[in-house]
């Protein structure tokens, strides 16, 4: 790769990474906000729980993108927030251990957030490098159509009890539907 080709390219990941923290720290701030509001009442769902809560959300977007219409009033953009923060949830309630209380402080909540997010920005990284910006090409309903397979692969461990032959675990899956929700946020920005 020539010297300026390498240096775009790293502007690029740059630019990646800075919208990245951008649109999840919007996130952070309604989970904080909600945390504060209503403590760690998620702390009771279960794993499947979880994921049928993400795919009402993706699945309302996809019904709005096909229709064009919607009813109620909650935006595609926060349903997309919405996205991210059930699916860090989930992969927290995996982390957590069994013995975990029900209601953690704010503090150690924004703490399991922040130890997430940070495991995630590195994936994100690393796909980026090796598949360089190729989603900013990507159309947003895409993006809502991959998270819903994302989902039915996770539901499908779920219910095999967690046990796959070949394929990615359900945190891989959830890594990837945090990150393309996460595009589709920084393209519904670009939008505005």
């Amino acid at each position: 790769m020539l010297h300026w080709q390498h240096k775009i390219r790293k502007e690029l990941e740059n630019k990646t990474l800075q919208e990245f923290k951008a649109v999840i720290g919007q996130c952070k701030q309604v989970f904080l906000k909600k945390t504060a509001d209503y403590g760690t009442a998620w702390r009771i769902l279960r794993p499947q729980s979880l994921t049928d809560q993400i795919m009402i959300k993706a699945q309302r977007i996809r019904n709005i993108e096909e229709t064009g219409r919607q009813q109620v009033e909650d935006s595609v953009y926060s349903e997309y927030i919405g996205i991210v923060n059930y699916s860090l949830l989930a992969l927290i309630q995996m982390h957590l251990p069994p013995q975990a209380p029900l209601e953690l402080p704010v503090a150690q909540a924004e703490q399991l957030y922040n130890e997430r997010v940070n495991e995630i920005m590195q994936t994100l990284v690393a796909k980026n490098h090796d598949y360089g910006d190729i989603w900013r090409s990507m159309r947003i309903s895409s993006f809502t159509d991959l998270i819903l397979m994302k989902l039915l692969r996770i539901k499908q461990i779920e219910d095999n009890a967690g046990k796959t032959l070949i394929s990615e675990g359900v945190d891989a899956n959830y890594t990837d539907i945090i990150n393309y929700a996460a595009f589709a946020l920084i393209k519904l920005n670009e939008l505005q």
